[in-house]
Parts: structure tokens; C-alpha cells; sequence
């Protein structure tokens, strides 16, 4: 009998919790350590999504779990108008591994609320309050952050934010655009700007864009595309704003994913992986543009910003990285995954394409090739496998999502973990096969 049947507390957690999103898997989890997560029997699950994307130094990370040990014991929380060492020390950290314009930040807890900040800055420097974002995005579920996300979740719960503006998400699997036989995104972003200026008011604010849509299914903006959309958003005198959650802070190999393209945003947000698991995130813009923010008022004052222990967390964070070159070992590993996945889509139809950069890399299950045909019901039925085999790997399991898996070991994942995962997700695939 497994104790992850326990009807007490599967009880307990039908009568008393709340139902946020896609189902529970039917397990218990008691523990954590590096790259795998054990349930109430014991069991070995490898963690191909560290966590909700975030722990990028694996589960409880010795070095992280001292500083919190230290932390909870001399300084946890203090009062918003006061200042620590380590909220300080953090600041001045992370903006050195940013480039000039990316000065000064403010630490708050979640990526919806990075998202809120930046994008309640860009109102307040620009006087204006329309919003752009991809059509795939995925930005957070509160106020302004919800009203730019638009891959899931805008049903049943009443208007969005005034002046809220999608517009087509690249996408070099599915063109839309086509020239030739290649793929012709910057036509394409051309029709989508000059629908948003026939929308316009003229009071465009702000494009907040991930460098890879990653709820979105995996898209990584083609090269150029970026420059392209700055460019676009300087002509109209909007602010540009990245929130790289999920590719911040050396996930794709690079430190922040931006880097590739060359294009410094107005406004930087960081979550998920800047706390390595713990509830950190980070709003990264210019000196220039705070200031006119503080001339105006700019009021973003919450119960835990500035939190001392979430700080020195992501500070031991950054030392980690690069005290032990994670950001080389996101690049090495990452090539050593992809070519595992290539090594499965040559073995199985299934899988249509794989994409992605680094460590954050995806596989879209599809019906067959030639159509492209996304296959929901085969992507839920691998997903199911994998678990039963012991490895998670797909946290975008909404109704409709499943046929695109998100992998994104953590940074410190070992050679023999990425073949484990690959072997695990072969025999999963295969077992779809065999029904």
C-alpha cells in the first residue's frame, strides 16, 4: 500500500484547498535534495523542471539553506522604509552583471509582481497607459501583469486593464508570414504595429516581451526580431520592458538571454530563477528612468519589499553562479540535452519540433509532421508516463497546453541526470506507442 493514498490527508486537502490551476498529481511530497524530489514512499523523482521553473541550483542547495538558517536566526523581515546589508549588497551586485542603463532595482517576492512594478514605472515616466504583449505571453495573474498575459486565464473574470494590446507571437515552427518559402517575421511585426496604431489612442506606454515565450510553448524570438521590437517601441516613445522569470541569470547558457541580441530593455524583471526556489524578484531599470519615476510619485511600497532574507538569499544566489560557472554548465549541459532530444525525434514521429536555448529548452508533441497537428491527448499521456517512471517534467498541464513540454533542469545537473531524464522520457513516449 503507498503512502502517497494517505486518505487523511487527501481529505483534508479536498475540504480545505483552494483549486488554482490544472490538477494535483497524486503524490506526496516530503522532501527535496539537488535534482530530484522524493514522495511519501521514498521514490526517486528527477526534476526536469526545477520546480515551477526556478530552482536553478537544484533542491536545497547547502549553501542556500545556511544562509536562511542564519537569516531566520538574526534578520528575517523588517519594515519597508528600512534598509539591510544584503538588499543593498544585492543591488549593487546584480546591476554589475548588467550592462549600463540596467542600474538601479527594487526586490519585491513574485514575477507578477516585477511585472506590476515595471509596468506601473513605464505608466507614471511616459504620462501614457496602453500596454503591448505577445499573444503567447505570460506575465502573471494580478491586475496589469494578468491584463498583458494572454496564453491562458483571460475568461470569466471581466474586462482587462484599459488599453491592453496583443499582437502575433513569432513563431519559425508555424509561420504565418512567409516570403519566398522563409519565414518573414519583420513583415509580420510591421502588419501587427500598424494594427496597434490604428487602436492606439496615442497613449502607448510599454511592450513587455519574454526573450523566450515560455508558457507560450518554448518560443524564442528570432535573431533580430528583439532589436526590431525596440526599434519599434523607440519610434513611439514606449518603454521596452523584458521579464526574463524564467531565462534570467545564466538558464540558456547565457546570464541573461537579451545578451545574445545585443539590446538593453528600458525596464529588466527577474523572479523565479534569481531566488533559486525562494520567493525573490527584482525590477532593473535605468538611473534616468528611476529618477523621473521618483520625481513623479512612483509609489510601489509592499509588505515585503526589500526583505532582508530574500536578499541575501539572491545574493548567494549570484555568487554561486559564478563562483561555479553555472552559466558555462547551462551551455554545456543544455547542447548535451538537445542532443538527447534529437536522438528521440529521430526515433519517434511524435515529436515535431524541439526548441529553446540552454537549459530551458522544449518538445512539441504533434500528430504527424507534415500537418504540425498539436496532439494534447499523446503530450498528456507522455506526461502521465514520465511521472509513473519517475521524472516530472511538463508544468504547463492546463487544458489544451500539454502537447508542449518545458525542460529546464537545474543549472547544476550532472551528465548522468541528463541521460537519465532523456532514457525515462524514451520509455514514456514508447509506452503511448504500445497502447
Amino acid at each position: 500500500m503507498t503512502k502517497n493514498h494517505e486518505p487523511h490527508f487527501w481529505n483534508n486537502a479536498r475540504q480545505h484547498l483552494i483549486r488554482y490551476g490544472g490538477k494535483f498529481e497524486n503524490l506526496i511530497i516530503e522532501r527535496a535534495k539537488g535534482s530530484f524530489i522524493y514522495d511519501a514512499d521514498g521514490r526517486p523523482i528527477l526534476d526536469f523542471t526545477s520546480g515551477q521553473m526556478s530552482a536553478v541550483l537544484g533542491h536545497c542547495h547547502p549553501d542556500i539553506s545556511h544562509v536562511i538558517a542564519e537569516y531566520s536566526r538574526n534578520l528575517d523581515h523588517l519594515f519597508s522604509g528600512m534598509l539591510s546589508r544584503p538588499v543593498v549588497d544585492l543591488a549593487t551586485a546584480l546591476t554589475a552583471t548588467l550592462p549600463k542603463g540596467l542600474d538601479k532595482a527594487i526586490f519585491l517576492s513574485t514575477g507578477a509582481e516585477s511585472n506590476e512594478a515595471a509596468i506601473r514605472m513605464a505608466k507614471l515616466v511616459t504620462g501614457k497607459y496602453e500596454v503591448v504583449s505577445f499573444a503567447q505571453s505570460w506575465h502573471g495573474m494580478t491586475g496589469a501583469a494578468a491584463s498583458a498575459t494572454y496564453s491562458a486565464g483571460r475568461k470569466g473574470v471581466g474586462p482587462s486593464a484599459v488599453g491592453s494590446f496583443a499582437i502575433p507571437t513569432p513563431f519559425p515552427y508555424r509561420p504565418r508570414f512567409e516570403k519566398n518559402g522563409v519565414y518573414d517575421w519583420a513583415a509580420e511585426l510591421d502588419y501587427a504595429f500598424d494594427l496597434v496604431d490604428r487602436q492606439s489612442t496615442g497613449n502607448l506606454a510599454a511592450f513587455i516581451a519574454e526573450p523566450i515565450l515560455s508558457s507560450g510553448g518554448i518560443i524564442d524570438l528570432p535573431i533580430g526580431y528583439l532589436a526590431a521590437l525596440k526599434q519599434k517601441c523607440h519610434e513611439r516613445e514606449m518603454l521596452l520592458i523584458l521579464d526574463e522569470a524564467q531565462t534570467g541569470v545564466g538558464r540558456t547558457g547565457l546570464m541573461y538571454a537579451f545578451e545574445r541580441d545585443d539590446v538593453v530593455p528600458d525596464i529588466l524583471t527577474l523572479s523565479k530563477t534569481l531566488g533559486a526556489g525562494l520567493p525573490l524578484a527584482a525590477t532593473i531599470t535605468s538611473a534616468d528612468i528611476e529618477e523621473k519615476a521618483h520625481e513623479r510619485g512612483y509609489l510601489f511600497y509592499t509588505t515585503h519589499v526589500s526583505d532582508p532574507l530574500p536578499a541575501a538569499v539572491g545574493l548567494k544566489v549570484l555568487e554561486i553562479v559564478k563562483r561555479d560557472r553555472l552559466v558555462e554548465q547551462a551551455r554545456i549541459m543544455g547542447e548535451r540535452l538537445e542532443a538527447g532530444l534529437q536522438s528521440l525525434q529521430q526515433r519517434y514521429e511524435c515529436i515535431g519540433d524541439i526548441r529553446g536555448r540552454g537549459l530551458l529548452l522544449g518538445i512539441e508533441i504533434v500528430k504527424d509532421r507534415a500537418s504540425k497537428e498539436a496532439d494534447n491527448d499523446r503530450g498528456e499521456a507522455i506526461t502521465r508516463e514520465c511521472m509513473n517512471l519517475g521524472l516530472s517534467m511538463n508544468v504547463v498541464q492546463l487544458p489544451g497546453m500539454g502537447g508542449v513540454f518545458r525542460i529546464a533542469p537545474p543549472l547544476t545537473v550532472s551528465e548522468e541526470e541528463i541521460d537519465l531524464g532523456i532514457n525515462l522520457l524514451g520509455k514514456a513516449i514508447e509506452k503511448t506507442y504500445k497502447r
